[in-house]
């Protein structure tokens, strides 16, 4: 485990097995528990980093918005504090957005992308008065109400229906949240910049998956981001929405294996 000061925040992070540095962050309004399913599939090859983004799980929110600028700070000071020099970096929904920050400020130690289930637009208008909107509704009535608002939308149609195990599991994870969190990471996804312009800089091997049920990023936002970054290659996760990873880790694993196992990186 890590405890990692940034900034004006307090940061934890959890490390399991050997091997090249793979950094993994999690989506809104995940913590690092999100990857549990998927970490016995990838400790056995990569040394992998989990943090929990500021304002999420046991790191702390910090002064002011989470802006992407913040969190890519972050994980460099995370980056420092584990001696990793260059790692993979995969990050789902809110976890691409702050990689393609990251890569933007610090392309040095980024020797592959994954990007999954997340998008390089920034919020419409209509997209970000509504995710301001749900800030007072929080500290009003707490972060629950919320998190059962936004469960759904985050599994695929197929989890909720036929895996109330996973559901179950997804819920208790969200269900840690916390009114200083939300409002933080709001706050700063509704600040996020147009990362459109970035994508044809991306000069790394990059994956791209999505879940197939996905509505919140569907396909189409990730089949854009494959056409502009040159080389990559794109996965359709199936019987999974927006939490993908979380619901299909054998199929992730599998993939994330074809397109990390090739390669080198220190």
């Amino acid at each position: 485990m890590m405890n990692v000061t940034s900034g004006d925040a307090m940061l934890f992070a959890e490390e399991q097995g050997s091997g090249p540095p793979l950094v993994l962050l999690h989506p809104f309004p995940a913590d690092h528990t999100f990857w549990a399913p998927l970490l016995p599939h990838l400790t056995s090859r990569y040394r992998v980093i989990t943090p929990d983004l500021r304002g999420s799980g046991e790191s702390s929110a910090g002064e002011g918005p989470a802006t992407m600028e913040k969190h890519a700070a972050d994980i460099d000071r995370i980056c420092k504090f584990a001696n990793v020099r260059k790692a993979a970096f995969a990050g789902v929904s809110i976890g691409g957005y702050i990689l393609l920050e990251f890569w933007r400020r610090y392309p040095g130690r980024v020797a592959a992308l994954v990007l999954s289930d997340t998008r390089a637009t920034p919020d419409t208008p209509e997209g970000r008065a509504g995710r301001l909107k749900t800030i007072p509704e929080v500290h009003l009535h707490g972060p629950a109400a919320f998190v059962q608002s936004m469960a759904p939308k985050l599994l695929g149609e197929t989890t909720r229906k036929n895996r109330p195990d996973v559901a179950r599991a997804a819920l208790t994870m969200l269900n840690r949240s916390t009114v200083a969190g939300i409002t933080a990471l709001q706050q700063g996804m509704a600040e996020r910049p147009d990362s459109v312009p970035t994508l044809k800089s991306i000069n790394v091997p990059t994956l791209i998956m999505v879940g197939d049920e996905d509505t919140l990023t569907p396909p189409s936002d990730s089949e854009m981001m494959a056409r502009e970054i040159s080389g990559s290659r794109m996965v359709k996760v199936p019987a999974a929405g927006h939490f993908a990873p979380f619901e299909q880790p054998q199929a992730v694993a599998k993939a994330l294996h074809a397109f990390l196992d090739p390669l080198r990186w220190e």
